[in-house]
């Protein structure tokens, strides 16, 4: 009797509302015990821009992910999960800098990013390709045929375009900033309204 008792007790308290203070002290406590015992290998977070809801992520090396809402979020920690390690947790703290360095280009206080990058979501000419995009300064544009110069592979435009369509990376590393040889804006992954509004972004006075 005393067992099933127990067994009530247990089944009311796994079943009694909680409260979000009370799930946040408990999220703070597992990020905080995790973050001890070195168990994070992926660390994320969401911030509201005027693109929308961006979610960051970050391994030990640095910022690994920022993707737009469109994405689906969920949908790319997944990926994170399977690319990286299964090991992740919204853990805020770890993405403050990258969060305060997004606030400021949004704000016109930053024209360029001084954030550890880990582009090991993409590999051969594709990562030369977004190694290279930070060199398009704040408020200039490059054609896809320009860059394709820029990194040695004169010929390699179309390839130039699927680099800049799987950037990992979107905002902090400038893909915004290749339009095709009319001036058009071509894809993005944010959508042809994100790219205008960080385009204008960066060009107004």
């Amino acid at each position: 009797m005393n067992e099933l008792h127990h067994d009530d007790d247990v089944l009311a308290a796994l079943s009694a509302t909680v409260d979000e203070d009370t799930m946040g002290r408990l999220h703070r406590l597992l990020e905080h015990k995790a973050e001890q015992a070195e168990l994070i290998d992926v660390a994320y977070t969401t911030m509201d821009t005027p693109v929308g809801q961006l979610l960051l992520a970050a391994t030990p090396r640095g910022l690994i992910r920022v993707a737009y809402a469109r994405e689906g979020h969920d949908g790319v920690l997944e990926t994170l999960a399977h690319k990286v390690s299964p090991r992740i947790l919204r853990a805020p703290g770890r993405l403050d800098e990258a969060v305060r360095e997004i606030d400021e280009y949004f704000a016109r206080q930053r024209t360029t990013f001084d954030l550890p990058l880990d582009l090991s979501l993409s590999h051969g000419f594709r990562q030369i390709v977004q190694q290279h995009l930070p060199e398009i300064g704040y408020g200039q544009t490059r054609s896809y045929g320009e860059v394709a110069q820029l990194v040695g592979n004169p010929k390699a435009v179309r390839a130039v375009g699927t680099a800049c369509a799987t950037n990992p990376l979107p905002v902090v590393v400038p893909c915004h900033r290749v339009l095709r040889a009319d001036g058009s804006l071509g894809g993005y992954v944010g959508g042809a309204e994100a790219k205008h509004l960080l385009l204008d972004l960066e060009t107004a006075a």
